[in-house]
């Protein structure tokens, strides 16, 4: 039987405000037809007339004050509020029962059902002594009317409501107890419905579950919002192709769990968003907890992992950058000795006075590509030999601004490129080596200028980053401190992005390709991160730094 229809039942039969509503009906009925019978017999019996009237009053009187008090008022119906509707009622029964004909009147099975519905809504204690009250007024009323004889029927009538008033509240009370036991048990599942959806709801991944027919079961708001539609307004409704339009993954393996009875572990996939592919992280696991039916609801539990990858792409570069640092220290301080000894040599052999016009200009070129090779490889042992970091506590809001300002001086800054800097009106605290962060901060700045062309804009700012704005993966355990450097150049090649900051990679004629890695080294020992963003519209810079020295050494070694 549906669980829907089983709350109704229940309710029809316990709830006291509908058991209140039909004792209002049933009342007004009752004694509206008593007094319309009595009214067609006026000339023949004025005693029944008033005795009707009377009645018809007194009930339309306290069923009118108990409706305002419980419809209109919403106040409670207390035990003494339900005694005097149930000694109304016994009392109006009897009346009808008087007027009908005494122990013969059809009407007398009423007081079984007065003392049914008083059962339900009162203590088994209560119930019984209103059943007495009834029966010590039938019995009057019998008495009465057949002139002061007490009957064998009547006698077995009593019995017989006594009997029934006995059974009912015993059934009512058993009732009442599984009524309250019903209602905790609901009141709990209401709060763990409640713990749930406060949990599901203030994750990071997305979860959707999907009956056997595709149709939407449930939707975290992180679901809706890595797919970028509003599942919540589609319970009920089959979902699949529109989850397919943007993260067809996630559709595949929930039809692959439906169709095949097959779960996803750990898969991954790619999912669109802003007109780009991220990657996805996918996991199905079946309701019933048995993966062998088919025809079960499925839950897909799946969360945008392009930052763990980013990350990843980090530390392998870190990785691969040492070993590449190690090696080249050497043999950099291999060649520059060498280097220095054919530069003075040729200087010397140059400058002979015995020296033609021509051995001159050779050794004049010499000497020029020496220095310049020279210069080539001290940065390349900037790059390899990252010195260890003097920390101090700085505020970032005067190195980001000097940084700046040196860039904005470089020959290299076209006059109608504007920088703008947006730096916070209090300090940002964090402990770094001043040199170090200056230089990476300055070659990001002046790698944005050179970018940049005509009135073209360059974006300096500094921030502090709460943890919930992180990246996943990092484990600060304090806000971070981000500095963003954006241009609306061209942006950087796809085929370049990968190796953007290995040595010697370089997309300017000229460059050296050594400011970008040296950069990372910087950030690198300051156990930071350094984030790019490229596209057609330019390129974002995304310098993360931990702001204490805690952090430094529970932060992501990138």
């Amino acid at each position: 039987m549906p669980t829907e229809l089983i709350d109704d039942r229940y309710r029809a039969v316990l709830e006291p405000g509908r058991l209140l509503r039909w004792i209002y009906l049933g009342r007004i009925a009752l004694a509206t037809a008593i007094f319309v019978t009595a009214l067609m017999a006026l000339f023949s019996d004025p005693g029944q007339t008033l005795i009707a009237t009377v009645v018809f009053v007194g009930a339309m009187a306290l069923t009118a004050y108990s409706f305002v008090r419980t419809e209109v008022n919403r106040k409670s119906a207390g035990p003494g509020f339900l005694y005097l509707q149930f000694v109304h009622d016994l009392v109006l029964i009897t009346a009808v029962v008087h007027l009908t004909g005494g122990s013969d009147s059809p009407f007398s099975a009423l007081y079984i059902l007065v003392n049914a519905v008083a059962a339900l809504l009162l203590p088994i204690g209560s119930s019984l002594l209103l059943a007495m009250l009834g029966s010590v007024l039938y019995a009057g009323d019998a008495v009465v009317v057949n002139d002061g004889a007490f009957t064998s029927a009547l006698v077995l009538q009593l019995v017989v409501f006594t009997a029934a008033a006995v059974g009912t509240g015993y059934i009512a009370a058993r009732l009442q107890e599984a009524g309250a036991g019903r209602e905790r048990l609901r009141a709990e599942l209401d709060s763990m419905r409640l713990r749930a959806a406060d949990i599901l709801g203030t994750i990071r991944a997305g979860i959707i579950t999907v009956d056997s027919r595709g149709r939407l079961a449930y939707a975290n708001p992180a679901a809706s919002e890595i797919l970028g539609m509003a599942l919540n307004v589609r319970l009920g409704a089959p979902v699949l192709d529109q989850i397919r339009l943007s993260a067809s993954a996630v559709a595949d393996a929930i039809d692959l769990h439906i169709t095949q009875g097959r779960l996803t572990n750990r898969s991954e996939g790619w999912f669109l968003r802003d007109g780009r592919q991220l990657p996805l992280g996918i996991t199905t696991t079946a309701v019933s907890g048995d993966i062998s039916q088919e025809g079960r609801a499925t839950t897909v539990i799946f969360q945008d992992i392009s930052d763990e990858k980013r990350l990843e792409t980090l530390r392998l570069r870190a990785q691969r950058l040492e070993a590449v640092a190690e090696l080249s220290a050497s043999l950099a301080h291999e060649i520059k000795n060498p280097l220095a000894s054919i530069r003075s040599a040729v200087e010397q052999i140059s400058r002979r006075q015995a020296a033609t016009p021509d051995e001159r200009t050779l050794g004049e070129l010499i000497v020029r590509e020496s220095d310049r090779l020279s210069r080539l490889l001290s940065e390349f042992l900037d790059f390899a030999r990252v010195p260890e970091a003097h920390r101090e506590r700085l505020d970032l809001r005067t190195l980001v601004r000097g940084a700046t300002a040196l860039a904005a001086e470089h020959p290299d800054r076209s006059d109608s490129t504007e920088i703008k800097l947006d730096l916070p009106s209090v300090p940002v605290m964090a402990d770094g080596d001043e040199d170090m962060l200056h230089r990476a901060v300055f070659n990001l700045v002046l790698n944005a200028l050179q970018a940049s062309s005509g009135d073209d804009e360059v974006k300096v700012s500094l921030r502090t980053m709460p943890a919930s704005e992180q990246p996943s993966g990092l484990s600060f355990d304090a806000p971070a401190v981000a500095i963003e450097v954006s241009d609306a150049g061209p942006g950087i090649p796809p085929a370049m992005q990968d190796r953007l900051f290995e040595p010697f990679v370089t997309s300017k004629e000229g460059g050296s390709g050594l400011g970008l890695a040296i950069v990372y080294r910087a950030i690198e020992a300051h156990r930071g991160v350094v984030l790019v963003d490229s596209g057609s519209w330019g390129t974002r810079f995304t310098v993360l730094l931990p702001t204490t020295e805690s952090s430094l050494e529970t932060g992501v070694n990138a």
